[in-house]
């Protein structure tokens, strides 16, 4: 049976065009092509992007936060009290109303008390902000490395500059080594994310981010055995110059560095729409829609890729409404924060305290969190 679902798996009709066979894509004559057994190394470079991150955290982002000043907020903790726990941990972390009106009678508290349990017990699950920013520092490294590195990759090469180049010769295209490095080295930070998505931050795009890593991972895969690649890498390239600035607007932003975060932010939005919703859709899926069809006819591997292209497509339209929504406010209101973001929320017990931090957060709400998205 394994060696029937082994045949169909590697059955040259889903991967290659009906023309063309594994054989041809033999290494010969000084011809070297992406073999699928070489993504094996994806998982190594994963374990090694994970250490270099922890050791990135602890001996450069958390020495950086310290001297930036950069504290986590002092949390009250919430009481000990099963009857709540328990309803926390298995039903809601939210009470409804008339929940709440029930646990005050099953625990003698009144209902101010009972929502500022909750308020304290969501908070000591979220993440302090030394934690984000040492997290956001490590991204955006990796993804200013990685873009710098795809430049020097691909600024000499003819498809960068002329897309019809991208299909010369297709498949029979020979690997280069920067194309081999650039693959590994995304595709094992990816599968890095993907190992850390229980441990690091969780935000409301919780389920977005996970079928972006997962259609990402997949996306480079296929690519990279269909022989993809010269499209894969351009690909790899635009979205990285982006995530650059996102990732560096949240660094500036939990520095307090407003008015640096509110320009990063401004200039993240531009790039953003330009690369992810012009650049994207209208030249490279349109590269890989069109092109190949004046070469040979299409086929499942054709349909496959472009297919999750335009997964990530729509990712890239659902991040987009999020931004213009935090456009809009920066510019027509207040922006009080970012609409992915699982915020803190004021746990005080003092009325008086709690009218004092609401007033206060309004009035810095606007520059807080520009760059959160």
């Amino acid at each position: 049976m394994l060696t029937t679902v082994s045949e169909w798996l590697w059955w040259e009709r889903l991967w290659l065009p009906g023309n063309l066979s594994w054989s041809d894509l033999e290494d010969s004559k000084g011809r070297v092509y992406a073999k699928a057994s070489q993504l094996y190394a994806t998982l190594p470079c994963a374990l090694c992007l994970l250490l270099v991150r922890h050791l990135f955290e602890r001996c450069i982002a958390t020495p950086l936060a310290d001297s930036l000043g950069i504290k986590d907020r002092l949390r009250h903790t919430a009481e000990q009290n099963h009857i709540l726990e328990s309803y926390f941990c298995k039903r809601a972390r939210i009470p409804l109303q008339a929940d709440v009106r029930s646990l005050c009678k099953k625990t003698s508290w009144s209902e101010r008390k009972v929502e500022v349990w909750f308020r304290r017990r969501r908070n000591q699950d979220r993440p302090g902000l030394r934690k984000r920013f040492s997290e956001a520092s490590w991204r955006c490294a990796f993804y200013l490395i990685a873009f710098f590195g795809g430049i020097l990759a691909l600024y000499d090469k003819p498809w960068v500059y002329n897309l019809r180049e991208v299909w010369a010769g297709f498949p029979k295209q020979s690997m280069l080594p920067s194309q081999y490095w650039y693959y590994i080295l995304e595709m094992g930070f990816y599968l890095s994310l993907v190992l850390r998505l229980a441990f690091d931050v969780k935000r409301k795009d919780f389920k977005e981010q996970v079928i972006h890593h997962m259609a990402t991972l997949t996306l480079l895969s296929f690519s990279w055995i269909s022989n993809y690649i010269r499209i894969g890498t351009l690909v790899m390239a635009i979205h990285d110059s982006s995530d650059i600035l996102l990732e560096g607007g949240k660094v500036f932003n939990y520095a307090n560095w407003h008015k640096t975060a509110n320009a990063t932010f401004v200039a993240f939005t531009i790039l953003f729409m330009v690369t992810r919703l012009v650049i994207f859709p209208f030249w490279l899926i349109h590269c890989t829609w069109v092109y190949p069809l004046e070469l040979y006819p299409p086929f499942f591997g054709y349909y496959f890729f472009n297919v999750m292209l335009s997964v990530l497509l729509m990712l890239h339209i659902y991040w987009a409404v999020l931004i213009s929504r935090m456009v809009y406010k920066f510019i027509f209101s207040e922006l009080e924060g970012d609409d992915r973001s699982d915020e803190e929320e004021d746990d005080t017990d003092s009325p008086k305290e709690e009218n004092h931090k609401v007033s206060e957060m309004n009035g810095s709400a606007a520059r807080g969190r520009a760059s959160g998205h």
